[in-house]
């Protein structure tokens, strides 16, 4: 079995502990600790976790959050390296690498490309499909409410559509990078947009971009 997630679970947790608490990310709003709190709440309160998707849990997930922010940072970092706990359904091999690989490397990018002398991983074609795979899945979920039609075409031609509609813009990049553009991260996402210029515009400025 891959092992995706667990990769890029323990490059994250090295960043963020060589990055320091109070060091930038591609999260707006965030610094390092607020990510590795965001992770550690994701994956060890359910309870609370769902407030980042519904509204009306979002006081809760406010609430626990607050508590693993007052941790030491050095802790957080330690849960994250450690995994979620037995009972969690993260523990189980199949759901971390499901619900895992993407989300552990979009926040491993939003900590690595908030430094000003980044540059691009070489990734594996393995993890670069596997990336791709997850992309194709969640494409639509994506693409709701976007104001374009949108394509992602990696590289090698195969193609993937987030939004039917017109104007459309295809944005070309490798899986990585589609990622990152796909989960709200356009500006540090190397990719290609092609199309109606105030369509491409408005793409990139869009909110609705991210899940």
């Amino acid at each position: 079995m891959s092992t995706h997630a667990k990769r890029e679970r323990l490059l994250l947790a090295d960043l963020l502990e060589t990055a320091g608490p109070e060091a930038p990310t591609l999260c707006e709003g965030w610094l390092t600790r607020d990510l590795a709190a965001h992770v550690v709440v994701r994956e060890r309160r359910p309870d609370a976790a769902g407030g980042i998707l519904v509204k009306q849990l979002a006081p809760r997930l406010e609430r626990v959050t607050a508590q693993f922010l007052a941790k030491p940072y050095e802790e957080l970092i330690q849960l994250i390296r450690t995994g979620p706990p037995r009972f969690s359904p993260f523990a189980l091999k199949q759901v971390d690498e499901m619900s895992n690989t993407v989300e552990f490397y979009v926040h491993t990018e939003d900590v690595r490309r908030a430094r000003p002398d980044w540059t691009p991983r070489a990734l594996d074609p393995v993890f670069q499909d596997a990336l791709w795979a997850r992309l194709e899945r969640t494409a639509r979920l994506i693409g709701r409410g976007l104001p374009t039609g949108l394509v992602l075409r990696r590289p090698n031609g195969q193609t993937t559509v987030a939004r039917r509609g017109t104007p459309v813009v295809t944005v070309t990049g490798e899986p990585s990078e589609l990622v990152l553009f796909a989960y709200g991260r356009q500006g540090a996402a190397k990719v290609q947009a092609d199309g109606d210029a105030d369509a491409i515009a408005r793409l990139h400025e869009s909110k609705q971009l991210g899940i």
